[in-house]
């Protein structure tokens, strides 16, 4: 008698859905906002806060939280890339098993910048196998881009987010008056994300960080015009994530500028912050798109000069063609055995190469340096 064999097939679909909110005032004792999901009544909330931010709003966190009668544990990160480690996942793993909450209507709530949220996130998917959490973000690059989508992780082994999960959070709520608050380079941090997203998708918005990008770098992006700029920014971010949050299409827009700064983020001696490295990557993809005839020289002219009108300074001195080269081959495994980088051909859209050679990085490298020469020391000074 032949035997046969038993076969299983399981499907499911899981519905994500979380929003993202503008909420003014967040930490006022009557906006609701931050204890709007999760349970209310007799509650805990495990609270994990930017040590910048606690030193601004130490007060009015702890006294949003005792105002509801909320039992709440308050634990302080540290700010800064070489802080996504596996020491501080388990550093706060163990805070917060410390302080057991309930695993569906307590949610853990991450207040600071995109370094904060990625670790939180992290540890709420794989505390008890996922517990919700709610993202603020407090920086600029976490206002436009690091909280909005659902990757979560810590570097690891000497590399970028090599350890990491998709978990959605329940809510992300925005309140652009955290930026006042920022130094100027930090605020400039997140502008190069946003210059990304104009430069790849988004010609409008890179019009707008022509004619208005300096003085709203000036406000804070307090202004009016600075508002509809974080909006467009955000909107733009969300149109390419929200139809592939689990990354199946390997071949993304928002990867532009996140090729060849890898390799530099963590080289710590750079002191670079994530955005100065993605902006670096930025410009030395749109000089090989320059010199393969895919961007015109007006269009670069114009890229260039809105990195100089906003007042960023690029540190070329600090860019090794054989270190990026390797970030390259890097990206090649991540990318499932093709290089997948994005390059503009126009100011708004994009084409994907997958023939870079090392000496067209090379020679961008050097045609960078010869544009634009700044001593790093000048940045981080401001």
């Amino acid at each position: 008698m032949k035997n046969e064999v038993s076969k299983w097939r399981v499907t499911f679909q899981r519905l994500i859905e979380y929003e993202i909110l503008n909420t003014p005032n967040l930490f006022h004792p009557e906006n609701d906002a931050l204890l709007s999901v999760g349970k209310i009544e007799n509650a805990r909330r495990f609270v994990v806060v930017d040590g910048n931010v606690e030193r601004f709003y130490s007060a009015e966190i702890r006294n949003y939280f005792e105002y509801h009668g909320i039992d709440t544990k308050i634990i302080t990160f540290p700010s800064g890339e070489e802080n996504k480690s596996m020491e501080n996942y388990l550093s706060i793993l163990g805070e917060l098993d410390s302080f057991p909450i309930h695993r569906r209507d307590e949610p853990i709530i991450a207040i600071g910048g995109g370094v904060l949220t990625d670790v939180v996130g992290f540890v709420a998917s794989s505390y008890r196998r996922s517990v919700p959490h709610i993202k603020v973000p407090t920086t600029l690059m976490g206002y436009v881009d690091a909280s909005l989508g659902i990757k979560a992780g810590i570097n690891f082994n000497g590399h970028k987010n090599r350890l990491g999960s998709f978990e959605p959070p329940l809510r992300v709520l925005l309140d652009k008056s955290f930026l006042k608050t920022l130094p100027e380079r930090h605020i400039l941090n997140g502008v190069c994300e946003i210059i990304k997203l104009a430069v790849i998708k988004d010609a409008e918005l890179f019009s707008l960080l022509e004619l208005y990008g300096a003085n709203s770098v000036t406000a804070r992006f307090q202004d009016d015009i600075g508002g509809s700029i974080l909006d467009r920014a955000i909107s733009g971010m969300l149109e390419e994530l929200q139809p592939n949050l689990f990354e199946q299409n390997l071949a993304r827009k928002v990867d532009f500028g996140h090729t060849f700064s890898y390799g530099l983020e963590t080289r710590h001696d750079a002191h670079l912050l994530h955005g100065e490295a993605v902006l670096l990557d930025i410009a030395i993809s749109v000089l090989i798109a320059k010199a393969r005839g895919v961007l015109s020289e007006d269009d670069t002219d114009r890229i260039f000069n809105l990195i100089s009108k906003l007042g960023i300074a690029l540190d070329a001195g600090i860019l090794d063609p054989v270190q990026l080269w390797q970030s390259l081959e890097e990206r090649v495994h991540h990318r499932n055995r093709l290089q997948r980088v994005p390059m503009p051909d126009g100011i708004g859209n994009c084409v994907f190469i997958n023939d870079i050679k090392p000496d067209e990085i090379q020679s961008a490298t050097r045609m960078l340096k010869n544009r634009m020469v700044v001593k790093h020391d000048e940045i981080r000074e401001r």
